[in-house]
């Protein structure tokens, strides 16, 4: 894995934070949280956005974002869990893989001087 899809996947894990953190956020510590976990979430995928097509970045931050955060909600907050949501998760698993897939096939820019 290069450096690049690490960053979205640290990032990734901000985001996670941060959404979670608009609903549950009580306090200024909490939400002074939320904002820096949002900052560095987005921060990072700016930086890998400048190495990676970014179509494929916004949709691999984005699906898997929403995939962590489901589960987040299910197992910490007690949200119901319905076969119906993991069969989405799993749906937007196989696209997030599909996408890096494809995603890294791509050439390189070429800069004319």
């Amino acid at each position: 894995m290069n450096r690049s899809w690490l960053l979205i996947i640290i990032g990734v894990v901000f985001e996670v934070i941060w959404v979670t953190g608009f609903k549950h956020s009580e306090n200024w510590i909490d939400w002074t949280m939320t904002v820096l976990s949002l900052i560095i979430s987005f921060t990072l995928v700016i930086i890998a956005s400048a190495k990676l097509p970014v179509g494929t970045v916004y949709a691999v931050f984005t699906g898997l974002g929403t995939v962590g955060t489901v589960l987040i909600g299910m197992i910490l907050f007690e949200e119901p869990v319905q076969i119906l949501k993991l069969i989405f998760i799993v749906l937007l698993i196989s696209g997030v893989i599909g996408l890096k897939l494809v995603g890294s096939t791509s050439r390189p820019k070429v800069v004319d001087n």
